[in-house]
């Protein structure tokens, strides 16, 4: 079966740094678009960062364009988001997806404070 296992996150302060992964397993990783995903209490999942199932083509929510960078490694069945100048704002649980695949991962709390 589909599993996504997302890890990294934590506690950090504005301006700071994290590097999400995603683990994947129960299908062919290299074939599909993976996405990040986050959420906050109340609101619906927001499509945080798109990549393509080779890695050659990239999209970003505007919130994010210019400090998160998505990216995999097919030989590991993993997919990454790096995130740079946090803000409070990006306070979420973080998920990874397959974009044609309907399971979810647990996701990854980040929390953005000083």
């Amino acid at each position: 079966q589909v599993q996504l296992v997302e890890s990294g996150g934590g506690l950090v302060q504005p301006g700071g740094s994290l590097r999400l992964s995603c683990a994947a397993s129960g299908f062919t990783f290299r074939n599909y678009f993976m996405r990040w995903y986050r959420q906050t209490p109340g609101k619906e999942r927001e499509l945080v960062a798109q990549i393509s199932s080779a890695g050659l083509s990239t999209m970003y929510a505007d919130s994010v364009k210019g400090r998160f960078t998505i990216s995999r490694d097919n030989t590991k069945n993993t997919v990454y988001l790096q995130m740079n100048s946090l803000k409070p704002e990006d306070t979420a649980v973080y998920y990874c997806k397959a974009a044609a695949l309907a399971a979810w991962g647990q996701g990854t709390q980040v929390t953005v404070s000083s």
